[in-house]
């Protein structure tokens, strides 16, 4: 990921080909956004290996819920049928 250019990049339509509605990339993108989240909070009180972290390149201004865009826009999370 090349800066901080928020939800610009990735962009909607390039998001959308991962999943099958705005509604399931929001609930989608929220979820893991909770994940990374949730990863740090467990690498701050010295947890390992409960959440997975983030699986794309990021910076450390970069927000859990952008990681979350981005690892969906290069395909590193795939929505299973009984997430939608």
């Amino acid at each position: 990921m090349s800066g901080n250019n928020g939800i610009i990049d990735p962009s909607i339509d390039e998001l959308l080909k991962q999943v099958e509605s705005k509604y399931s990339l929001v609930t989608f993108a929220a979820q893991r956004a909770r994940q990374i989240n949730d990863y740090y909070s467990d690498l701050h009180d010295g947890k390992l290996y409960e959440n997975i972290g983030p699986l794309v390149d990021c910076s450390v201004d970069d927000k859990p819920l952008t990681i979350a865009l981005h690892e969906i826009a290069e395909g590193k999370l795939e929505l299973s049928t009984d997430q939608a």
